[in-house]
């Protein structure tokens, strides 16, 4: 196992257990438990952990991203759940955008029974999803790839994405918030999206409950912009209210 790939499964477990043990992970991984000292120190400098006596705790900072695979690998079920949602509204032969979220992967695997998409993306993960499609035309942006996020940025990734005008745009963010409206991280990752959503007649956003509430660096765009929200559980009911008030659709599993 490369060094890296050890690094991201511990990040991951980190995520879920909000501590990890030295002694553990050493026996866990079958390497030193040196070797498991500089991998928790390498995440402190990173962010996202911080070392204590014996291992280390997850920085739970909202502002830092995960990478990409550590992304994908969290609320996997809730993330399908939203896909087949998010899937039964896509025609067959529409145009769409997705996104180079973790969401929109999932949504991407939820398509492949329909006929003849054609799908515009900037994700990496996105086209290697696709690429055993058939009948279908698949369409990257280009543009600046960005290791981190498995993604082409940038202004050329804009500028082919303003080249499209879609039937629907699937997207998903870092954070929403009542009055600031959709959020993102990083500056580049919520212009790109911003732009999809510029060009695109039905935009719908994806996006699990546990972002409703939270707010980063970067807005995306107004709630007034969407006009479907899919989320994996019943929101509360402030954001039902507010979602009602909009005029957006708001879905969800049923027995979620």
């Amino acid at each position: 196992m490369l060094a890296a790939e050890r690094r991201n499964l511990i990040l991951g477990k980190l995520q879920i257990e909000k501590r990890v043990v030295v002694s553990q992970l050493s026996q866990l991984y079958e390497v030193s438990e040196e070797t498991i000292r500089r991998d928790l120190e390498k995440l402190e400098k990173e962010g996202y952990a911080t070392k204590s006596y014996g291992g280390a705790v997850v920085n739970e900072n909202v502002g830092i991203e995960l990478p990409f695979n550590v992304r994908k690998n969290q609320n996997v079920v809730g993330k399908q759940r939203m896909a087949e949602i998010a899937a039964s509204l896509v025609g067959e032969g529409e145009h769409i955008f997705l996104d180079a979220s973790t969401t929109a992967v999932f949504v991407a695997r939820a398509l492949k029974g329909k006929k003849h998409l054609t799908v515009i993306t900037n994700s990496v993960e996105i086209l290697l999803e696709l690429s055993d499609v058939t009948g279908w035309n698949i369409i990257s942006t280009g543009g600046m790839l960005e290791e981190r996020y498995l993604a082409f940025l940038g202004s050329r990734t804009e500028d082919a994405i303003r080249s499209y005008y879609v039937d629907k745009v699937l997207f998903s963010c870092k954070a929403l918030d009542s009055r600031r409206g959709m959020m993102e991280s990083h500056e580049t990752i919520a212009s790109t999206k911003k732009t999809m959503i510029e060009c695109g007649r039905r935009k719908i956003l994806v996006a699990e409950n546990k972002k409703f509430g939270r707010t980063a660096f970067s807005v995306v765009g107004s709630l007034r912009d969407v006009g479907m929200v899919i989320t994996d559980r019943r929101p509360d009911d402030p954001w039902l209210r507010l979602f009602e008030e909009l005029k957006i659709d708001c879905r969800y599993p049923e027995d979620a």
